[in-house]
């Protein structure tokens, strides 16, 4: 699992019937059409990591990363409804990204004054090498989507365990959970199992 990411700390909407990243998409997408803001905060939150991925994974600067985020939360605000299906939503938000990647990339080019090769537009374009890099950047985005949907506490294990550098000594873990230091092995565990389970529901 990646440690660098930090998509576990903050589950957003934790109170029932408050728009939270653990909603399916149909459910985000209809509340967002329907004006809630709320919803809307919840889908950026969902899928801000996948978006940043992408340019990223291109060798971008955070700076650019940030330029291709912007772009393409503005596209998402006002092509949302006319997305047919939700289901599409994340692969919508790949291409978009992928796209968005390739003009920040062209027009900085630009500026400096120096052309884009022909591997270069290739690279950023729709050419197939670059499959690896919508599928690992997809692969994550369901690991993300599978944690959000764990309690409270098994996210939490999972974030100090995995995404801290390095990881939390279960000694410290269970001080800051306020467990007993012999039951973190059990627990994590089972957090574990269900992480499982939900990836597995997922097709990961």
């Amino acid at each position: 699992m990646p440690r660098h990411e930090q998509g576990t700390r903050t589950r957003v909407g934790s109170r029932v019937g408050t728009p939270g990243i653990t909603w399916s998409d149909d459910r985000l997408v209809r509340a967002c059409l329907d004006g809630n803001d709320q919803a809307w905060a919840a889908l950026i939150e969902k899928y801000k990591n996948l978006i940043y991925s992408v340019p990223l994974k291109y060798g971008a600067s955070q700076s650019d990363a940030a330029d291709v985020f912007q772009s393409v939360c503005l596209k998402l605000f006002s092509e949302l409804p006319r997305l047919r299906q939700s289901a599409a939503l994340r692969g919508w938000l790949l291409a978009v990204t992928t796209h968005e990647t390739f003009h920040t990339h062209k027009k900085q080019r630009r500026r400096g004054e120096q052309a884009l090769t022909e591997f270069e537009e290739t690279q950023l374009g729709t050419d197939p090498r670059a499959a690896p890099v919508i599928e690992e950047a997809e692969r994550e985005q369901v690991l993300r989507d599978a944690i959000g949907g764990l309690s409270a506490r098994c996210q939490e294990i999972v974030r100090l365990l995995f995404y801290e550098e390095p990881p939390v000594p279960y000694r410290d873990l269970a001080r800051r959970l306020g467990l007993a230091t012999g039951s973190i092995g059990f627990i994590r565990g089972r957090c574990l199992k269900n992480l499982q389970r939900a990836l597995e529901k997922a097709g990961f």
